[in-house]
């Protein structure tokens, strides 16, 4: 293990790292909420966050390994958020559509406080 590398550099690779894992953590406590297996948005924009953040530190250490295995991660993480966009606009564009299809129902107001009262005071 190389620790010899500059405390800057250490901790933007320690930071990487982090935000690599929290990732997993936010996606374990969403399933656990929604009691299923889920991934929110938030495990996308952290995976693009930390793999940006090694893919850094990984050009800067000259690793040809580790620099080619964070090199394509965005390209899927970024299409996974346009995906999830895309059946966004598409759900709202269906609700719109049901909502303008539904048919109106004319329904009568509620009586006004005083004609119940005024029935209530006349015993009708």
């Amino acid at each position: 293990m190389d620790w010899n590398d500059s405390k800057v550099w250490l901790l933007i690779g320690l930071a990487g790292n982090t935000l690599f894992f929290s990732r997993f953590m936010v996606q374990w406590i969403a399933s656990e909420r929604a009691g299923q297996s889920y991934m929110p948005n938030a495990f996308w924009w952290l995976s693009i966050a930390g793999s940006v953040v090694l893919l850094l530190y990984a050009i800067h250490r000259r690793d040809p390994v580790f620099t080619l295995a964070y090199l394509p991660n965005c390209i899927v993480y970024v299409r996974n958020l346009m995906l999830i966009r895309k059946r966004e606009r598409e759900n709202a564009a269906t609700v719109a559509a049901l909502v303008s299809a539904a048919p109106t129902v004319n329904v009568a107001p509620p009586p006004r406080a005083e004609a119940v009262v005024h029935g209530a005071a006349t015993g009708n």
